[in-house]
């Protein structure tokens, strides 16, 4: 059997142990992640952060570990990732050998995994910049991972955060109500929530309040401004593939903001269509040949 190309184990071995093919397809409702665009060679290295990044993220989430026991476990791999293979889970081990083999920094992978150690024990936001720090850990973090894994030195590295801060709070206010219901998250700034006369309480109701209402559309006001910085963003890119996956990215976050702006994600989920990924799809590649 053929063997994996960063893990010198079987692909049977590799498809057992990682998955990641499944996990991408589970996880990849709003933007692709990893698609065929990506040249193939750097797919392994997409595969393994992503697993690396699915399964920190299952750790922060999941209700049956203690937060202290989910700070220890998340703080051990930050300590030994591109360092000490012996101290890492397997689920991380992937990722590691990519970064030996490709001499990328660990810095983003550890930045990502202090938003997760965050996750675990903060549940409200006081501000959008305290929320812009989150999110460039969160997200903007992962955007870089891939300008290093793509060797997109020359980029436009400020657009590709603004991109991936968009596209996280884009998905917190898509998740408002869910992630408080199941994690007791809120991802919008609290008082902004109370000087629009509600609380966080107003997220378990049917439908949104007009409280709620208004602080939607002011983080849709202020991720809209993200979006627009990232425009110049897939024309910087060098390689065909990350441009166009990227522009097609970049349209179907307006898309969700647009949806997001007339649907009420405290009623329904709100989603880009199949029709609208197709349109999306089309005008990114367009606009980004």
């Amino acid at each position: 059997m053929a063997e994996s190309e960063l893990t010198g184990r079987t692909s049977a071995e590799s498809d057992s142990d990682l998955n990641a093919s499944g996990l991408i397809e589970a996880n990849s409702e709003n933007f692709p992640v990893g698609s065929f665009l990506i040249p193939r060679e750097c797919r392994p290295h997409v595969h393994a952060f992503y697993v690396f990044a699915r399964e920190a993220d299952d750790i922060a989430d999941s209700p049956d570990i203690a937060a202290a026991e989910k700070v220890a476990r998340l703080e051990a791999v930050q300590r030994a990732l591109s360092l000490d293979e012996t101290a890492l889970p397997g689920w991380a081990l992937a990722y590691h050998r990519s970064l030996l083999e490709s001499g990328n920094s660990p810095a983003n992978g550890r930045d990502l995994l202090s938003a997760f150690i965050q996750d675990a024990t903060k549940s409200r936001y006081r501000d959008w910049d305290e929320l812009m720090d989150y999110c460039m850990r969160s997200a903007a973090s992962v955007g870089r991972v891939m300008m290093d894994i793509l060797g997109e030195t020359d980029s436009d590295i400020d657009g590709s955060d603004a991109l991936c801060c968009a596209l996280q709070m884009l998905n917190h206010m898509q998740d408002c109500k869910k992630d408080y219901l199941a994690l007791d998250r809120v991802y919008l700034p609290e008082p902004w929530l109370t000087e629009a006369g509600g609380s966080v309480e107003d997220l378990a109701l049917d439908r949104a309040t007009p409280a709620v209402r208004q602080v939607l559309d002011r983080c849709l006001d202020e991720t809209e401004a993200l979006l627009r910085r990232a425009e110049s963003m897939p024309r910087s890119v060098r390689r065909r593939g990350l441009r166009l996956e990227s522009a097609f990215i970049l349209k179907l976050a307006w898309a969700l903001a647009a949806r997001l702006r007339w649907q009420d994600p405290v009623a329904m989920r709100v989603k880009v269509s199949k029709a609208g990924w197709l349109m999306c799809g089309l005008r990114g590649v367009l606009g980004a040949w």
